[in-house]
């Protein structure tokens, strides 16, 4: 019985590597005592390694006892609303203006997607970088009518204050369902950020960059978010996933998971506080099944054309994550290989 996972980055498999020693000869349905070890182990870092690990772990449970793993999470949806997260801005012909976001919000919305995140460019001349962000915001409103949610995630690139500020009554205004990371503190400072909800009533999300479940709670109880964000890749696997979501569950306030993937359809299956799965990223000249993404020997897709026509994507419903790696693809890419005995 093996436990598979393909993601994370070069980092998280730094730190593999350090935990692998610890992980040999362990009972693998342990999850718990494994994943506090490794916390504790992982403490002078940023813990990277320990999300691909405990999605493994989960996989391997799931194929055990031959059912997924949202069900074994307790999960009770089979499909996930879902939203069209863009890729940044550009100036090359794709999402180079704020027309260009609205046709693209608009084409989403006929495509089925009853929500719509842009980011924008970063970076640029100020203020004329920070009208054009404002121009995008009431722009793609004007253009999807009331009936679609609308995001906006700067992804930390505003200067200033107050560059987050303007823009934030501009979502005020065009009445976004949230504003995520706005300035370059790079999400961080609660402080900040609870000062910036008290100017606007747009809700803010936070969490992406600030790692370990205390901190994400530290976070909540100063007030500086709304909604809580959670990744298995950067928040300790599926497990830290959902101590996040039961965390936020008691404070009253959402889990909105970032990215999109197979262990993150299983969390939202059996996630209570939670609106969408973000399906991303997108742009309009990235075609339907990303040729050359062969990771997984099934059907399953992240790309623009994943949803059906009320805008979900499907739990797998294979043992494990349920959806089977493609090996003979990933042989054919192999560039290393590192076996720990």
């Amino acid at each position: 019985m093996t436990g598979e996972y393909a993601g994370g980055m070069g980092i998280s498999y730094a730190q593999v590597a350090m935990c692998a020693q610890y992980l040999l000869g362990k009972n693998p349905l342990e999850r718990e005592k494994i994943w506090n070890d490794l916390k504790r182990a992982l403490r002078k870092h940023d813990r990277f390694g320990l999300g691909p690990i405990d999605i493994a772990l989960w996989d391997l449970a799931g194929k055990l006892y031959d059912a997924p793993v949202s069900e074994l999470l307790g999960g009770y949806r089979r499909t996930l609303p879902a939203y069209a997260s863009t890729t940044h801005g550009d100036e090359n012909g794709g999402l180079d203006s704020p027309e260009a976001f609205a046709e693209f919000a608009v084409r989403c919305k006929e495509l089925g997607y009853p929500a719509f995140k842009i980011h924008g460019w970063g970076g640029g001349e100020r203020p004329a970088s920070i009208r054009r962000e404002v121009a995008t915001v009431l722009a793609t409103r004007a253009a999807v009518g009331p009936e679609m949610d609308l995001m906006l995630d700067p992804a930390c690139e505003y200067e200033t204050f107050a560059d987050a500020l303007t823009v934030g009554r501009a979502c005020d205004e065009a009445r976004f369902f949230w504003y995520e990371d706005p300035y370059k503190d790079g999400g961080l400072s609660a402080f900040a950020h609870k000062k910036l909800r008290e100017l606007i009533k747009t809700p803010l999300l936070l969490g992406e960059h600030v790692r370990g479940f205390e901190l994400h709670v530290d976070q909540i109880v100063a007030g500086g978010t709304d909604y809580v964000r959670a990744d298995a890749d950067y928040d300790g696997g599926i497990t830290g996933v959902m101590k996040l979501a039961h965390a936020a569950e008691g404070f009253g306030l959402d889990c909105e998971i970032h990215a999109p993937g197979p262990a993150h359809r299983h969390c939202m299956a059996a996630i209570r506080n939670t609106n969408y799965y973000e399906l991303g990223l997108v742009h309009p000249k990235v075609g339907g099944n990303r040729e050359g993404k062969r990771v997984y020997a099934s059907d399953y897709s992240d790309a623009l054309d994943a949803i059906d026509a009320r805008g979900h994507v499907p739990v797998p419903q294979g043992p494990g994550l349920g959806v089977p790696i493609a090996w003979d693809w990933v042989a054919a890419h192999e560039v290393g290989k590192v076996v720990y005995e």
